[in-house]
């Protein structure tokens, strides 16, 4: 399949003209980071008017390799809870790239967890607004896009385990994207304290701190699961540690601080 640009336009989530978001993404990036080489990123997936310089900047750092796992939350409610796009290619206004298949076979072979599945994949806005950073910085990008939606701890270290397998069997580079906003409609100063939380817990790479402390603080971290199913399958590949490059919340652009969603760029190495 085809899977169609769906958030793209002037009134939606970031340009859809390819000069237009071009100059857009180059108004984000920050030339002054040094790249390197990452096990994972984490970036926000909101309209690139609130989150893009955040997105930005934090993909300023990255190495990116051709390769890359996309794991996102489902903001639609369709679909299997490990719902993945095997086949076929991704549409974006800087133009089509390949899911990459013989990965996603990799990844589907034998899993306990991770199923083909179109559904949750078609309208889902946070896989869709990170491609085009990626394709900025790597024109031959291809990805396994993956929308997530369980809610158990043991399954999210199970699940990481998996793709830590898959991608040492593929012996090639990889990147994983993780896609998460971070506390949605609370004040700035709620907002900044609650993912203050988590970063730390992120910033330890404590897939176990990070779940409990999401879920005994009701924070609305949208990204909790694809960030501890990441962060479990990046520490099985030999990831040590996980830094901060920028924190916003949407007041921070919009002026408006009284209700806010919080934006966090972390790379794990």
């Amino acid at each position: 399949m085809i899977r169609k640009t769906v958030w793209a336009g002037p009134r939606n989530f970031y340009p859809d003209k390819p000069e237009i978001l071009k100059k857009t993404i180059e108004g984000f990036i920050d030339t002054a980071q040094k790249k390197e080489e990452c096990k994972a990123v984490l970036m926000p997936h909101a309209g690139y008017f609130y989150s893009g310089i955040v997105a930005g900047k934090t993909i300023s750092c990255v190495n990116i390799p051709d390769t890359i796992i996309i794991l996102a939350p489902n903001h639609t409610g369709l679909g299997s809870p490990y719902s993945i796009l095997s086949k076929g290619s991704w549409e974006t206004p800087f133009g089509n790239i390949s899911i990459q298949e013989e990965l996603a076979a990799i990844l589907l072979e034998n899993s306990e967890f991770f199923r083909q599945d179109e559904a949750p994949h078609i309208k889902e806005h946070a896989i869709e607004v990170e491609v085009p950073f990626l394709q900025y910085f790597n024109k031959n990008i291809s990805i396994v896009p993956v929308i997530i939606s369980d809610f158990g701890l043991n399954n999210y270290r199970r699940a990481g385990g998996e793709i830590a397998s898959a991608v040492k069997k593929f012996a090639k580079p990889v990147l994983i994207v993780i896609s998460s906003d971070m506390t949605h409609y609370e004040s700035h100063e709620s907002a900044k304290e609650k993912d203050q939380y988590v970063i730390e817990a992120i910033k330890e790479l404590d897939v176990e701190k990070l779940y409990k402390r999401v879920h005994a603080n009701k924070i609305s971290m949208c990204g909790c699961a694809p960030a501890c199913v990441g962060i479990s399958a990046v520490k099985k590949l030999g990831a040590q540690e996980a830094r901060l490059i920028d924190y916003q919340t949407s007041g921070d652009t919009s002026g408006d601080f009284s209700s806010v969603v919080g934006y966090a760029g972390l790379i794990i190495k």
